[in-house]
């Protein structure tokens, strides 16, 4: 999955833990169109459509829809010259071609990439990041992003995230659909009220399974970042300042942010008492820096 050309760091455990995601995710997919055909024996052409339509969707689209919702707005390089810049630096370090450049306007200080492979991919940094950190800290930030388009982590978490959508919109329709209030003693019977049951299980297993993922891509990049430009230091510096500043966000801006913690460079969270830093998509900033400061002992060495 990782372009051979690219002079990032090739990462075999990220492969490894990519291409079993994806085994796991479509086993988990066929199951659960499994159920809902075994179920619904007569709309089984609608269920298919649907779940078609759905996937085609997400995979053509669902990167467009997560850029617009987080408010990036490609820019040129009139209008960002220092962005453009470092994200040509970087290009030219990792023998990759240019990305689409985008700023979010928003305090937020943070980053993200989306796309599905090198020619659709978008980079973007908000006003925040931009206003924050000194040249080095945000040529550090910028290529762990470019390092999630590189390894191609980036299209395997939209496509993971698929299927927990999908479970998550079934087990609603369920509910809401009264499809468990159904008493019929005989089999369809029984089948059908275990449809919110059996949708809910395999969210769950969706969500566990992204979620380990994307805990070990977000220490990958930052190793590949590290190694790229041979500063360190400079990521940890990053790592340090948007994480202390997101104290100082507005709780509104950091609840509206939160849903997409899974595409940013750092996780923003509206409380600390929030469900979601049990559950986060990234590791700690203890992990991130520790794993940091390894490199810059390795890099040291002669």
């Amino acid at each position: 999955m990782t372009r051979t050309r690219s002079r990032y760091a090739p990462d075999h455990g990220l492969t490894t833990r990519m291409v079993t995601t994806m085994f796991l995710i479509g086993l988990l997919y066929v199951v659960l169109v499994g159920v809902l055909l075994a179920v619904l024996r007569g709309a089984w052409p609608i269920i298919l459509i649907f779940t078609g339509g759905l996937f085609i969707a997400q995979f053509w689209f669902s990167d467009r829809i997560a850029a617009f919702s987080m408010g990036a707005r490609e820019v040129t390089p009139e209008e960002a010259p220092e962005l453009h810049g470092t994200i040509d630096r970087i290009c030219a370090l990792a023998d990759m071609p240019k990305p689409r450049v985008a700023i979010a306007r928003t305090d937020v200080p943070n980053a993200f990439a989306t796309g599905r492979g090198e020619k659709t991919a978008l980079v973007c940094a908000t006003t925040g990041l931009l206003r924050r950190l000194e040249p080095e800290e945000l040529e550090g930030v910028l290529a762990h992003e470019m390092s999630h388009v590189a390894h191609r982590d980036v299209a395997v978490m939209t496509i993971a995230s698929f299927l927990g959508v999908l479970a998550g919109i079934v087990t609603r329709v369920a509910l809401w659909g009264g499809f468990s209030r159904n008493r019929s003693s005989d089999p369809v019977g029984i089948a059908i009220m275990l449809i919110p049951l059996i949708s809910a299980a395999v969210y769950c297993l969706s969500f566990l399974l992204t979620r380990l993922l994307s805990r070990y891509r977000e220490l990958s990049a930052d190793r590949a970042a590290a190694l790229l430009t041979g500063r360190p230091s400079a990521l940890a510096s990053a790592l340090t300042k948007v994480s202390g500043q997101m104290a100082r966000i507005p709780t509104e801006d950091l609840r509206k942010a939160e849903p997409y913690n899974a595409f940013y460079f750092v996780p923003a969270f509206s409380s600390k008492e929030s469900l979601s830093r049990l559950l986060s998509s990234h590791p700690t900033l203890e992990q991130r820096l520790d794993q940091l400061a390894r490199i810059s002992v390795e890099l040291a060495r002669p």
